[in-house]
């Protein structure tokens, strides 16, 4: 038995079991615990994939389909935009919300894993990742395989929750999401595991500097990120060479 799989197979299956239960309000609980920044955050993102009018585009654990569908407002109706996800609860609330936009023919919704992705290689022009990277069984197995699958040239973007630097601002934002979220969360869904796993997510996560050298690890050229909101989140970008 190999300990390391057996603790990803472990983390896969928990965390599939939160984001089935709170597929329902997962959007509105993020707009509301973030502050309505969840938005901008998504914009900047898909600013920084460089995706043009007539693209192809991935959104690798796409959720509800809210980082895909800003994919779909930059390459339009003769673009393409793919969300893949492995929670089937996520992708049915993904297609009621794309069903209500313009872009439900643009958009094609996959089941699969992060880290077994079922495209060949070198098949689309950026592939990104939304608050997601934290969650998944293997972040450098994930990073590779989001390589693999964009085109030479193309971008690899990350859009995930950070760790602040800034004294002050540090000790209050982790006030908040270490007590307020999880209580505010319990209200919203009924239930205690999915957001008191939040913060517990973020602790074990790699401090953004080492998410970058992840990147550069894994081929992509010109790794960096952005910290936005006082380092709240992080974007990640590297180009594939």
């Amino acid at each position: 038995m190999n300990p390391a799989r057996e603790s990803n197979k472990e983390k896969e299956e928990y965390v599939h079991s939160i984001f089935s239960s709170i597929a329902g309000c997962y959007d509105l609980l993020n707009t509301v615990l973030s502050f309505n920044r969840d938005k901008y955050w998504r914009r900047f993102a898909v600013v920084r994939t460089e995706l043009q009018p007539g693209g192809k585009g991935l959104d690798v654990c796409c959720g509800t389909g809210m980082l895909a569908l800003e994919q779909s407002k930059v390459v339009g109706a003769n673009g393409r935009v793919t969300g893949l996800d492995f929670c089937a609860n996520m992708l049915a609330k993904a297609s009621e919300n794309i069903s209500r936009t313009p872009f439900a023919g643009v958009i094609e919704l996959v089941l699969g894993k992060a880290t077994e992705m079922p495209f060949p290689d070198n098949t689309f022009d950026c592939a990104t990742i939304g608050f997601a990277l934290r969650n998944v069984p293997d972040i450098r197995k994930t990073i590779g395989e989001m390589r693999r699958v964009v085109r030479p040239g193309g971008k690899v973007v990350s859009l995930e929750l950070s760790k602040p630097g800034a004294f002050l601002f540090k000790q209050i934002y982790y006030l908040y999401f270490n007590h307020v979220v999880p209580f505010l969360g319990r209200i919203g869904v009924g239930l205690t595991g999915p957001y008191s796993y939040l913060p517990n997510s973020l602790k074990d996560f790699p401090h953004q500097a080492e998410i970058r050298d992840l990147f550069a690890a894994e081929g992509l050229a010109g790794a960096h990120y952005y910290e936005l909101t006082g380092g709240v989140v992080a974007v990640h970008v590297g180009t594939k060479v």
